[in-house]
């Protein structure tokens, strides 16, 4: 074989084992995307990064700290992340591993809006307790593990007959994940702020908890009063009426859904017209 032709199929056989790795990176980013990993994976750069700056500056005593961290972190890693590593692993023995995810759309995310708005109404007006978490950027697949799932289409009905008094389901959360019911019956951490009001119960403290852990919407209707109360990164939002919960449901999970996505296609639209 001329030289030519071997040097021709060295850059074949490297541009193949590029591409692999990349398509298996993009796939563990998936995994792991939507899951309290992301967050552990930013505290792992940062780590990196504070190493190589150590090492520029010559700072000794905090680069051997991260020579350290990073010899020994690599057990750490495999038991932090080892729920991750067991769905790949099932993933792949399912052969999914390589199946194409898809994204969904934003009518799906409407209906979801307008379901929850109606169930939390009709229980507001009869003051039935209600729940309900629905899952953002931040994993809660160890909450919902705590519940009973469900894996069901979201709809106004069902939601209300999960809390319906004195039901196998209604004492606990609800947790929407990905557009459908995961989990009825789930498990939340309670806040332990002590600025919590003392005329919150239980339902507004654990509305709170998950809040401050996650980057979750969580939706509390209060059977003592029918108040309706919305909590997003620690913060509690009481008392709600119809046009404003509607608002800020809509706003947290549709408006803000729709400007990602148009940031990430202008992004991508501008990357095309440079190359």
């Amino acid at each position: 074989m001329p030289f030519a032709d071997w040097t021709f199929w060295k850059y074949i056989a490297s541009i193949v084992d590029i591409a692999v790795v990349w398509y298996v990176i993009y796939k563990l980013i998936n995994i792991i995307r939507g899951t309290k990993a992301v967050q552990l994976l930013k505290g792992i750069f940062v780590i990196l990064i504070v190493k190589v700056v150590s090492d520029f500056f010559g700072l000794r005593t905090l680069s051997w700290i991260m020579e350290q961290v990073i010899t020994y972190g690599f057990l750490a890693i495999i038991i932090i992340f080892q729920p991750e590593l067991r769905r790949a692993l099932e993933q792949l023995g399912r052969g999914k591993f390589f199946s194409r995810t898809a994204n969904q759309g934003d009518d799906d995310q409407e209906k979801t809006v307008e379901s929850i708005i109606k169930a939390a109404d009709y229980m507001a007006k009869r003051r039935i307790g209600a729940l309900i978490s629905i899952e953002r950027e931040t994993g809660m697949n160890d909450y919902i593990e705590t519940g009973i799932p469900l894996n069901s289409r979201i709809s106004s009905e069902l939601l209300i007959n999960i809390f319906i008094p004195n039901t196998p389901l209604h004492d606990g959360a609800v947790i929407l994940q990905k557009n459908s019911i995961a989990a009825a019956a789930c498990y939340l951490p309670l806040s332990e702020s002590p600025f919590i009001s003392k005329e919150l119960g239980t339902r507004h403290r654990a509305a709170l908890g998950i809040s401050e852990v996650t980057d979750s919407i969580t939706v509390v209707v209060s059977e003592e009063t029918g108040s309706i109360s919305l909590t997003k990164n620690g913060e509690l939002h009481r008392d709600l009426k119809a046009d404003e919960f509607r608002v800020l449901l809509t706003n947290e999970l549709v408006d803000s859904v729709k400007t990602k996505q148009a940031s990430s296609a202008r992004w991508n639209w501008r990357g095309k017209s440079n190359g």
